[in-house]
C-alpha cells in the first residue's frame, strides 16, 4: 500500500476509502498527495453498528485532505437497527405466503450458488411471492416496523453537511452492490432524494455539488496532481 499511494497518485488514480479499516484509511490519506474519496459509506455517529460507516477522525482526516464521502442509500448502513427490525416482520409475511406456495426461501448464500436457470426459476417465483404480499405491505409491514427511507439517507447527508462541510459530501446509490432505500430503489426514483434536499432547505447550487460537482471536483483536482507528478519526475 506504502507503494501503490504514490503510484496512484502519479498516474491519476483515485485513493478509494469505503473498504479499509480506520487505521489503513488515515495511513492512506497521510501518503497521499491528491484528494481521496470514500465512494459508498455514511456517519458511524448515526449508525454505530456498522463497520463500513467512517468514524469521526476519518472524516476530518477526508475533509483536511480535501476529499469526499459519497454517502450511500444502503438501508442496513443508515440505520441497522430499523433495517433488522424492519426485515424481520418482512421475513415473517414472506415466510407465511411462501408456505402457502409450497415454495422455499432460500439465503442469499444459497441464491448464488445456484445454477443461473435455477436462480432465474427462484427469482420468477419470488416475484410472484412479492406480488401476494403487496397488498398487505402497509398494514401488516410498515405500519409495524417501517422501512429504511429517503428521511434516514438525507439525515446523514444532514450530519456530514454540519461535520465536514458541503464541499466534501456525495451522494452514492450502490444499486449494483445491494443498495436501495424506500423511495430510492432505482433510477427513476432518484427525485425523491432532491425533493427531500430541497424541504430541508438545501439550494440549487449545494444539490448540484451534493450530486456530482464534489466528486468531479476530486477528479479533477487527481488529475490535476497526476500531470504535476509526472512532470516533476
Amino acid at each position: 500500500g506504502r507503494e501503490a499511494i504514490p503510484l496512484m497518485n502519479k498516474h491519476g488514480i483515485m485513493i478509494d476509502l469505503s473498504h479499509p479499516s480506520k487505521e489503513s484509511n488515515l495511513q492512506a490519506i497521510a501518503l497521499s498527495k491528491a484528494p481521496v474519496i470514500a465512494s459508498h459509506s455514511s456517519a458511524r455517529s448515526l449508525s454505530q453498528a456498522v463497520s463500513r460507516n467512517l468514524e469521526d477522525e476519518v472524516l476530518l482526516a477526508i475533509k483536511a485532505n480535501n476529499g469526499v464521502v459519497q454517502t450511500t442509500a444502503f438501508a442496513s448502513y443508515l440505520d441497522r437497527n430499523k433495517f433488522s427490525a424492519h426485515r424481520e416482520v418482512l421475513n415473517n409475511l414472506h415466510s407465511e405466503i411462501s408456505k402457502t406456495m409450497g415454495f422455499e426461501l432460500l439465503s442469499r448464500r444459497e441464491r448464488f450458488n445456484m445454477s443461473e436457470e435455477d436462480r432465474a426459476a427462484y427469482n420468477e417465483k419470488f416475484d410472484e411471492l412479492e406480488k401476494l404480499a403487496a397488498p398487505r405491505l402497509e398494514t401488516e409491514v410498515y405500519s409495524i416496523a417501517p422501512p429504511v427511507d429517503v428521511r434516514d439517507f438525507v439525515n446523514h447527508i444532514d450530519y456530514l453537511v454540519s461535520f465536514m462541510g458541503i464541499d466534501h459530501v456525495g451522494i452514492s446509490s450502490d444499486f449494483d452492490g445491494g443498495g436501495g432505500i424506500q423511495g430510492w430503489n432505482s433510477a427513476a426514483e432518484t427525485y425523491n432524494i432532491t425533493i427531500e434536499l430541497v424541504r430541508r432547505g438545501y439550494n440549487e447550487e449545494q444539490i448540484s455539488a451534493l450530486w456530482s460537482g464534489n466528486l468531479l471536483r476530486v477528479l479533477d483536482d487527481v488529475q490535476r496532481v497526476s500531470r504535476k507528478l509526472l512532470t516533476s519526475n
